[in-house]
């Protein structure tokens, strides 16, 4: 099952995400593996010409057959939540001294929140998650090696597409779940540096 992926079995979120913890942006899961995730840019295909296109098939087929390890591939679909932007704009409202621009600010507002109401804005993410499976005596520093040695060859392998890939630190990591698993509290509290030590404490 991905790492991502909810389970339908009523049982507690910890048993469901089933990590032991996040240390230097490494997954610890049970049984002696680790995952590293990559966020990774998008390219848009269809912008393409074909001669592109065809080119970016051959590109990607060579990417996978020169790939160092297995590797999951995921794709998340998410509601966009732009209160806060809206709220910024509305801020500045006040601020602004031409009464032209001050309307103008205001219709926007209402023309997004409008918009808003009526249709959902939706942001899509990607990511790879890199795995690794150590021995009972494997020292930490050699699992954080391979998995970055790893990690830099298939980012080298997708830059060839146009495509980059960025390792998620324990925060972002950490962040990822918390808003997988808990959407709306993630609107209402955001995950900040001063909870990080709350949150892997709920992971153990």
């Amino acid at each position: 099952m991905s790492i991502l992926q909810k389970s339908n079995n009523k049982v507690s979120s910890r048993h469901q995400i089933a990590i032991k913890g996040v240390r230097d942006g490494i997954l610890i899961l049970p049984n002696h593996n680790f995952r590293q995730v990559l966020h990774v840019s998008s390219v848009n295909f269809e912008l393409k010409s074909e001669d592109e296109q065809d080119a970016l098939i051959e590109t990607y087929q060579n990417f996978l057959n020169s790939l160092p390890c297995p590797l999951q591939i995921v794709v998340r679909v998410r509601e966009m939540n732009i209160d806060k932007y809206l709220e910024e704009i509305s801020g500045g409202i006040a601020d602004e001294d031409q009464e032209v621009y001050k309307q103008q600010m205001q219709h926007y507002v209402e023309f997004v929140q409008s918009l808003i109401t009526t249709n959902k804005i939706l942001t899509r993410k990607f990511y790879i998650v890199v795995p690794y499976t150590a021995s009972s005596t494997s020292d930490f520093a050699i699992i954080k090696e391979q998995l970055r040695l790893n990690a830099n060859l298939i980012a080298k392998g997708l830059s060839r597409l146009g495509v980059r890939a960025t390792p998620l630190t324990s925060l972002e990591l950490l962040d990822l779940f918390y808003t997988f698993y808990n959407p709306d509290g993630a609107r209402r509290q955001p995950i900040t540096d001063q909870t990080i030590n709350l949150l892997k404490q709920s992971l153990l």
